[in-house]
């Protein structure tokens, strides 16, 4: 029997005890992996999360639905989505909006998953897709940002690309738990892509992010075989060599003659 997921209470209190795994997965394959890898936490877009499949297949796990900026506006927005996820199974989301946003997903009880440090939506404040924390400055308001959403009711945060020391250092001076992507292990929680740990495309790969497979190559590989088999397929049509007395309806001698005569004669 599968064991049950979480609770927040449960994870805050593993907080500086071991560290937690956490993957962000886009299809019911990858869930069903980390349901038998056993990872604790991950990350799903509403659309994978409200298939009815998905919690069937992925029932242990601490779900995030992941409420991405831009896809809602105002707090009614995100409190539907909210309470649509948490229907459908989530154990909390994840909220990148601002910070009046997030305490009124918490006054209602909802648990938020905020995010410090890089801020992919927001990159054009930090200077793109770059390092934060690397100066005294920096750093400092990444720890006022995590105060702000520990104060605002966040009970984790995602902390991104920020230098092991930084990351560590904020980690010891919050309650939330911090889950590092590539800042470090002096984090609570690790967190990868799955399409990123699978090697399954062909574009950059963040630093932080280890292969562990090569599915891309695989992936080459079905697809070279697709095209051979629509090539010989095609080509045996062409020829005459499909298809065969075997790969259609069998019909006796007399019979065919008795239809053959029947049609003419209509």
């Amino acid at each position: 029997m599968a064991k049950s997921p979480l609770s927040v209470a449960e994870i805050l209190a593993l907080k500086g005890v071991r560290q937690l795994t956490k993957l962000r997965v886009e299809t019911l394959e990858e869930a069903a992996a980390a349901q038998a890898a056993g990872i604790d936490m991950l990350s799903v877009p509403p659309e994978l999360l409200l298939l009815p499949d998905f919690r069937q297949i992925c029932p242990s796990p601490f779900v995030v639905g992941g409420l991405e900026p831009g896809l809602f506006v105002t707090a009614e927005d995100y409190l539907r989505i909210a309470f649509k996820l948490l229907n459908a199974g989530a154990n909390a989301v994840y909220c990148g909006a601002s910070l009046p946003i997030v305490r009124r997903l918490r006054d209602e009880g909802i648990p938020v998953v905020g995010h410090v440090g890089l801020i992919p939506s927001r990159r054009t404040w930090t200077g793109g897709f770059k390092a934060v924390g690397k100066t005294p400055e920096s750093a400092l308001w990444i720890l006022e940002e995590t105060r702000a959403l520990e104060e605002a009711g966040a009970f984790a945060a995602e902390i991104e690309v920020v230098p092991a020391a930084v990351a560590t250092a904020i980690s010891l001076q919050t309650t939330m738990l911090m889950i590092s992507m590539g800042a470090g292990a002096g984090c609570d929680a690790q967190y990868l892509f799955a399409c990123d740990i699978l090697g399954a495309h062909d574009g950059h790969y963040p630093r932080h992010a280890r292969r562990y497979a090569d599915l891309h190559s695989e992936y080459q590989k079905l697809q070279a075989m697709r095209i051979k088999a629509f090539q010989d397929y095609a080509a045996e049509v062409s020829s005459g060599a499909f298809p065969v007395a075997d790969e259609l309806v069998p019909l006796g001698d007399d019979v065919q003659k008795a239809i053959l005569e029947a049609l003419q004669n209509t």
